[in-house]
């Protein structure tokens, strides 16, 4: 099932395009019967997976608990497809979550367009990632739960203890309906949901971030649907206290101002077909055309391996109005960039017969570490120079 998903897809309100996805969210098809076959995870023992649109799902225990997972090469799970309908509904959702990042990130789309332009409109992502609060609810869970009912499974934990977050990776359900396609219609990305620890914040942020997750009432269980219509699940917040938050973490304030809105979309660029399949191309052609890179650490981060390379654009900056009725710019999100280079074990396989599954995996700490520096005020102020 290949379908088209241009940059038009956009051009129509994202508020009005997710409602009319999110619809029906709360009422599943009765096609879609429980799948009760046990998954046998990495570690040999048996999770037994919770009804689910997509098989594999493992059952959660609680809201902190997870099961292992499977390995991601083929043979590891059950290899049943997903439901079309169940599928169509999850792209609709992260087609929505893509327009409203588009809308209000034009580096990011026009990046996109000038790939397109060079690569025949063979785009696919890498992974979404999202930020959020860890505290009451909503931290990584309150997001994590849309992808894990619609097939994902945990992966590993990344720590950045100076920046006091968190982070988990999940990967994508196998036999997706629409593997040939493009962006949000193409191969199912990774997600990377990262968290503030914000009981290791000072009082003062702590009592800040408190007070908007508390406004927010029960908003945490809805994040996927915020990010879809682009909408904060709390009150804007104070212009001081946004000042008050950037000062101590620059993470807290974008998310205070953000949310659960789509953080960076990531290119995979061994995907593409011409010769920006090289990241160091990638770079150069960006640069060639006026963008700024992410210079922190460099702008190629190298794992320690030296299998998975990653670059960013620094964020764009959109006005907002604070509940005072002040309006000051404040940081957005960017786009990555990611090369995964082929696992040693698979470097003599012919490379039309290389899959994703033969490439490096996972996230590296030292690469997301400097990523995540794309939405920092001194990445920001480099720009502007």
């Amino acid at each position: 099932m290949k379908r088209s998903a241009t940059l038009s897809l956009c051009s129509s309100s994202p508020a009005a395009a997710a409602a009319a996805a999110v619809r029906n969210v709360s009422r599943p098809s009765p096609a879609l019967p429980p799948f009760r076959s046990p998954v046998r995870p990495r570690s040999g023992a048996l999770a037994f997976p919770r009804k689910s649109p997509f098989p594999g799902k493992s059952l959660r225990l609680g809201k902190m608990s997870f099961s292992a997972v499977a390995s991601s090469a083929p043979g590891a799970g059950p290899d049943r497809s997903p439901s079309q309908g169940a599928e169509s509904f999850f792209r609709k959702v992260l087609e929505n979550m893509e327009c409203v990042y588009l809308n209000r990130n034009p580096t990011a789309k026009a990046i996109l367009e000038l790939v397109r332009s060079a690569d025949e409109d063979q785009i696919c992502y890498d992974h979404l990632a999202f930020r959020t609060f860890g505290v009451n609810g909503y931290g990584i869970n309150s997001m994590a739960d849309f992808f894990l009912d619609y097939g994902y499974t945990q992966r590993e934990e990344l720590r950045f203890p100076a920046k006091k977050l968190r982070a988990l990776w999940f990967s994508p359900p196998r036999n997706s309906l629409a593997e040939d396609g493009t962006r949000a219609n193409g191969p199912l990305p990774r997600i990377f949901i990262s968290e503030l620890l914000v009981d290791e914040m000072t009082p003062q942020a702590q009592e800040i971030i408190r007070k908007y997750v508390g406004i927010s009432g029960n908003g945490n269980k809805h994040a996927a649907l915020a990010s879809a219509l682009g909408a904060l699940t709390w009150e804007k917040p104070l212009y001081s206290e946004f000042q008050q938050l950037a000062r101590e973490s620059e993470y807290a304030a974008w998310t205070l101002v953000n949310g659960y809105a789509v953080n960076h979309v990531t290119i995979s660029t061994h995907r593409l077909k011409s010769h920006l399949r090289n990241i160091k191309n990638l770079n150069e052609y960006i640069e060639k055309n006026g963008f700024s890179l992410n210079s922190e650490g460099g702008i190629l981060k190298v794992s320690p391996d030296g299998l998975l390379l990653q670059s960013s654009t620094v964020a764009d900056s959109i006005l907002f109005q604070f509940s005072e009725g002040i309006k000051e710019s404040v940081p957005c999100s960017y786009i990555e960039f990611a090369e995964r280079l082929v696992l040693p074990q698979f470097q003599s396989l012919p490379e039309k017969e290389v899959k994703e599954f033969h490439r490096r995996d996972g996230f590296e700490v030292g690469n997301a570490d400097k990523i995540f520096e794309s939405t920092s005020k001194e990445q920001l102020t480099r720009r502007a120079a």
